[in-house]
């Protein structure tokens, strides 16, 4: 049965739009003014809007398989929450083993994913090593609907050289695909935690000292410069500083093809959240950390001048207790990563839309049309047209709430939003043209596909 979303604000790049939309099977086949109903069932969006399904760029699920530092949200509980929030299609990131090929990765993520996820799914791969087999299975990668990559210049058992992130960008990007970088230098944070640590500063208010903003700066700037070298575009993943966006508005006042993704926690908490009692600040524990109220001022300028392209969350969850406290004696050694996949964009709607800061357009393009174009999927995800497909959300913004660990569909024992007062709900939600969030509630569980993704369709 086809369905009819009927007398809805639909959300497109041009302005929202009055109209109604038809889907059959698992595409949008029709909109236009006073659709006749016939025999579709009908949805009733009177004074809601309409968006194309939520994009995460950034997830980590299942992580640690089997150590006690393991996430708490696996795919299953993950990509529920996900879905609940709106969010109908994550992109995790893929990490071979050392010494180990994508494929084996992929293969992983694959068995961890499928037949499991509650929305719709696509894997960044993490390059690790690379030599010449490693760069042969750029094609495998490709065929196998895998086209965006990540380095990190931080983590010793993560990260790589510039002139292997040189040779990975021009790889990569000679295919079409885009390759993002955890920028934080990772010798600076080594020394840094060192020298918390002589100063016998243990607690997790020594996390933010051992990494501050300059050691984001100087990685960012060394990423574009990698950047500029290989003549392709690069990608700067969860950008937490002022300092960092400035040099990427620096990058491309000189003709620099470079987007930025950023995260809730950087606009809404602050480092302020290091200061708290006890070991309550652990729960605030992430690579990069909270920063300064300038920084976060910093950043929503740069939502509003359109100068930041993508909200993912870096959604990796621990539990607080017995997880998180495995750093009580030693602030290094507290899991970093905080949830967040189910909140994003109510948080977005609420402290983006609702005070004014951003327009409603700008939240869709943030979370649907700017993701689908960098990472391949576009008009086939992130828009409102026929043709594409019927990944829909239906927001209620009139409806007043409050984000509670309680009430949470994400497995972790905590949110790092509890008490904020929201705008806006997520009502329905159709996943492949099914109603699987009804009411605010998930309905259909276990219906996310993979999704195959082509080249970059780069704007700037």
């Amino acid at each position: 049965m086809s369905i009819l979303i009927q007398n809805g604000t639909l959300i497109c790049p041009e302005g929202p739009v009055r109209a109604d939309l038809r889907v059959e099977g698992d595409k949008i086949v029709e909109i236009g003014p006073d659709l006749p109903a016939g025999d579709s069932r009908v949805l009733d969006a009177a004074g809601k809007l309409v968006f194309p399904g939520f994009i995460d760029t950034h997830t980590h699920f299942e992580m640690n398989k089997g150590t006690p530092r393991e996430t708490v949200d696996g795919w299953a509980s993950g990509t529920l929450a996900a879905l609940a929030g709106g969010t109908t299609t994550v992109l995790d990131f893929a990490e071979p083993e050392r010494g180990a090929s994508l494929a084996s990765a992929l293969d992983v993520w694959h068995s961890r994913a499928d037949g499991i996820a509650s929305c719709h799914y696509g894997f960044h791969m993490t390059i690790k090593d690379w030599n010449p087999a490693i760069q042969r299975e750029l094609a495998d990668m490709d065929r196998a609907g895998v086209t965006s990559y990540k380095v990190y210049f931080a983590y010793d058992n993560m990260r790589v050289s510039d002139g292997t992130a040189l040779e990975v960008v021009r790889a990569v990007g000679d295919r079409g695909g885009v390759v993002g970088c955890h920028c934080e230098n990772g010798d600076l944070v080594t020394a840094g935690i060192a020298a918390q640590k002589a100063a016998g500063n243990l607690g997790p208010a020594a996390h933010p000292l051992s990494r501050p903003a300059v050691v984001e700066a100087e990685a960012v700037n060394r990423w574009l410069t990698i950047g500029e070298l290989a003549g392709c575009p690069v990608n700067i993943v969860h950008l937490s500083t002022g300092r960092g966006l400035e040099l990427v508005r620096a990058a491309r006042e000189r003709g620099q093809a470079a987007y930025v993704e950023t995260c809730p926690q950087y606009l809404l908490l602050d480092d302020g959240k290091y200061r708290l009692p006890g070991f309550e600040s652990a729960k605030f524990v992430l690579s990069p950390p909270l920063r300064s109220p300038e920084d976060q001022a910093a950043l929503w300028a740069g939502l509003e001048a359109g100068e930041i392209d993508t909200i993912g969350t870096d959604h990796c969850s621990f539990h607080f207790h017995g997880v998180k406290e495995l750093g009580r004696e030693d602030f290094s050694q507290i899991p970093n990563g905080i949830p967040g996949v189910e909140h994003r964009p109510v948080l977005l709607y609420t402290a983006g839309v609702a005070a004014g800061r951003i327009t409603v357009c700008r939240m869709m393009m943030l979370l649907s049309e700017q993701p689908a174009k960098l990472f391949g999927m576009y008009p086939r995800k992130g828009a409102l047209t026929v043709g594409s497909d019927a990944d829909i959300v239906i927001f209620d913004p009139g409806v007043r709430g409050r984000i509670t660990a309680a009430d949470q569909c994400q497995a972790v024992d905590y949110t790092p939003y509890e008490g904020f007062e929201t705008r806006g709900r997520v009502e329905a939600v159709l996943l492949s043209g099914e109603v699987a969030v009804e009411g605010g509630q998930v309905v259909k569980t276990g219906r996310g596909r993979f999704v195959r993704r082509g080249p970059s369709q780069f704007w700037r």
